[in-house]
């Protein structure tokens, strides 16, 4: 089942992988359902891996097409560790395949602000060697799926299977995600070719859009895990929408019916834009849609692998800023109320079409790769009641940010895949396009981006009454959904900025204490709080450094300090005994960090391959983090670099080292070395960092306690060690 490297597959096998559908998770038949998951797996891969054939030759592997993304080669390998990582993280593989792998290419770039470009470099691998990597992943996980137990009558997600199916969707939508950074690779960095190169030859003139009627109802949203097939946790959970009559257009909008609001001065008048929208507008100077191509008084239109003359009755492929911007435009032109729908709306339109992905016979629209490998014409796909593309062709953004239905839960085994979204500055968009597969394109999928983000989208707009309006916003607002009772954040957030216990000083405050009076009177440019969870010791540090950096492995742990900053304010709940709970609230002001919270900067990040702009810093705290690494050792040599000559170190750690975080041979300490004699972390830190640091005085034991619940306390000690770099 393994590609051959560097060939093509032939135009028959790719074709043949094409039209495939997310399997049935119900078990009839332990053997044939393996066997389908099987193949479902394969297929999927082998798919993705076509997508690279793409590629001029292995140098474009290292083209970094979109400065808020990683370069292609990184979502190659990206894909390939998904699985493994998560088949560990769940307990259903024992050992890595390769660490080093499983590190660099295990975490991308989060498009925090389209304006946090990361220039860092990166040392790639060659391309070989991430095939070989694929090729070796193949042979576990198809191991995985032939060696598991099957006795279920339903997969449910902790069993192996799912996290099978976990790794097929997630690739299924780098799938389409790498399909658009090709489309942002110049051209002269692809080639041909013959199955993805395969666009819709059809265009023409527009039709002129209309207001059609879309009778109101009861929307209820979210799913249950009786659902026989493959979801997202934020898919699943309940919420009941009441929907009013609304209009909605028969078309989606066309590059045509965009142009007018270009002619008449859309990207020019800051009225028709939101303050994100025209941040957005003036950083960017955009005057057209990122895949048109100005030539001279007319336009060309980029596709995946061409350049072709702008085909007028295609799509308008915009993202949510300038969707919102042109129904703005739209609404002082006809001086009618118009916007973009909430999800609610969506699925009411949606109801027209009753055929799902694994039912259908044919696609019902320019989707699940069942047509031509590009957008068609927004007349070519025809519903009910008059209405085109309800779905497939484009994705339609909606003006519903994402947020947790009631009942939400996240998965354990992918804890940072739904909540750091549910910010209020992610947005759903609905229906899939042509190349979304798998998941992508069953209806009660769920996949928000944030609003400058660029995929194969574009939109229809509705027409509402202002009273209309009021009411389908019943949705709640992500804002108010944050969610706050994940047993680890309410933890996190408590042990940070809760109560003391047991007159123990809180830990994150007396250990940036402890930094900032070793640090003395050196300089206070740059600070880095690494592992800094829920953020209280970056805050501490910020009334000291002109700005501070704080970097988790754990996305969902930054919702809180996020919440902080955007806000001021945290709510979460603690458990008391039983099923009772606790309603806590941070206030930002109250902790005294109102002045500062703009001087940090908070990210996803992985401690042992750091992205290259994490450099240049005064002071460096990692708090309880090296015995939680896979390699504290490499850790320790690549913070060395990013630590100013006269600059301060400051580490804390409980020494409590296992094997479920670092594998025995990588431990630093606690254990009898080679010579019989006990080697403590502290040795094993100190023969690390002593060519380039010394010690500051003796190492410190400083106490914290960790509440479990109200009667039940960790108290331990953490041992902090300073250094300076000499």
């Amino acid at each position: 089942m393994n590609r051959k490297e560097a060939a093509f597959l032939s135009t028959e096998e790719l074709s043949s992988l094409l039209v495939t559908k997310t399997p049935d998770l119900t078990v009839h038949d332990p053997v044939k359902k393996k066997e389908e998951i099987r193949r479902y797996f394969h297929n999927t891969v082998t798919l993705f891996e076509s997508l690279f054939d793409c590629l001029k030759d292995d140098s474009v592997y290292y083209f970094q097409p979109n400065p808020l993304r990683h370069p292609h080669i990184f979502y190659f390998g990206h894909t390939a560790v998904f699985y493994i990582n998560k088949l560990r993280v769940a307990g259903h593989i024992s050992e890595r395949l390769d660490p080093e792998f499983e590190s660099k290419f295990a975490i991308g770039v989060d498009e925090m602000s389209w304006d946090d470009v990361d220039q860092g470099h990166y040392d790639w691998p060659s391309v070989d060697d991430v095939r070989a990597y694929r090729n070796k992943m193949r042979e576990i996980v198809d191991g995985v799926i032939q060696k598991c137990d099957l006795s279920e009558k339903q997969i449910s997600w902790s069993h192996p299977l799912w996290i099978v199916m976990m790794g097929i969707e997630h690739e299924r939508i780098h799938l389409e995600t790498s399909s658009v950074l090709i489309r942002e690779t110049p051209l002269d960095k692809l080639k041909p070719h013959p199955v993805w190169g395969n666009i819709c030859r059809e265009h023409g003139e527009a039709p002129k859009n209309q207001l059609l009627p879309v009778q109101g109802g009861t929307v209820q949203l979210g799913k249950d895990h009786t659902d026989p097939y493959y979801g997202w946790d934020n898919e699943y959970g309940h919420l009941k929408v009441e929907v009013s009559d609304f209009q909605a257009s028969q078309y989606l909008v066309s590059n045509r019916e965009f142009f007018e609001f270009i002619e008449d001065g859309g990207y020019q008048n800051q009225e028709y834009w939101t303050e994100e929208g025209w941040g957005w507008v003036t950083y960017k100077n955009a005057k057209h849609p990122v895949y048109w191509i100005k030539d001279g008084d007319t336009f060309r239109y980029r596709t995946m692998l061409e350049e072709v003359d702008l085909p007028w009755d295609w799509p308008a492929h915009v993202n949510a800023l300038e969707a919102q911007a042109f129904c703005q435009w739209k609404s002082q032109k006809t001086g009618k109320n118009i916007c973009l729908p909430t999800e609610a709306q969506w699925y009411q339109l949606r109801s027209l079409e009753s055929s799902d992905q694994p039912n259908w016979e044919k696609a019902p629209g320019n989707l699940n790769l069942e047509y031509e490998m590009s957008s068609c014409p927004v007349t070519r796909h025809a519903f009910a009641d008059g209405f085109y593309d309800i779905v497939g062709n484009a994705w339609q953004w909606t003006r519903t940010a994402i947020h947790p239905f009631e009942g939400f839960e996240i998965h354990p085994a992918y804890d940072d895949f739904s909540v750091p979204t549910f910010d209020g500055k992610h947005d759903l968009f609905k229906g899939g396009c042509w190349i979304s597969t798998g998941n992508y394109a069953l209806r009660l999928s769920r996949y928000a981006f944030r609003r400058h983000f660029f995929q194969h989208a574009g939109f229809r707009y509705i027409e509402e009454t202002r009273a209309d309006r009021h009411e389908s916003t019943s949705e709640p607002s992500a804002e108010e959904n944050i969610y706050n009772r994940d047993a680890i954040i309410a933890e996190y957030a408590e042990f940070h900025y809760g109560d003391t216990h047991f007159n123990v000083p809180n830990f994150q405050v007396k250990c940036a204490g402890i930094a900032v009076e070793a640090h003395g009177n050196g300089k206070r440019h740059r600070a880095l709080d690494l592992g800094c969870a829920t953020g209280r010791a970056a805050f501490e540090l910020a009334q000291h450094f002109d700005w501070v950096d704080g970097v988790d492995f754990t996305a969902r742990l930054l919702q809180v300090p996020s919440s902080l900053q955007n806000k001021g304010s945290y709510q979460y709940e603690i458990p008391s005994e039983g099923e009772l709970v606790i309603d806590k609230e941070i206030h930002l002001s109250e902790l005294g960090y109102q002045g500062v919270k703009d001087k940090v900067a908070f990210q996803q990040g992985d401690a042992c391959n750091l992205p290259e702009k994490y450099k240049d810093y005064d002071l460096v705290l990692a708090l309880n983090l090296l015995d939680q690494l896979y390699d504290p050792e490499a850790f320790l040599r690549l913070i060395q670099e990013r630590i100013q000559p006269g600059g301060t170190l400051v580490l804390g750690t409980s020494c409590n080292w296992s094997t479920e975080f670092t594998p025995r041979e990588k431990w630093l300490g606690g254990f009898c070395n080679a010579d019989g004699a006990p080697q403590t972390t502290l040795d094993g830190i100190r023969e690390i960092l002593a060519p380039s640091f010394e010690q500051v005085g003796e190492a410190l034991e400083v106490p914290f306690v960790m509440r479990e619940t109200q009667r039940t306390f960790q108290h331990s000690h953490s041992q902090i060690s300073i250094w300076r770099r000499r």
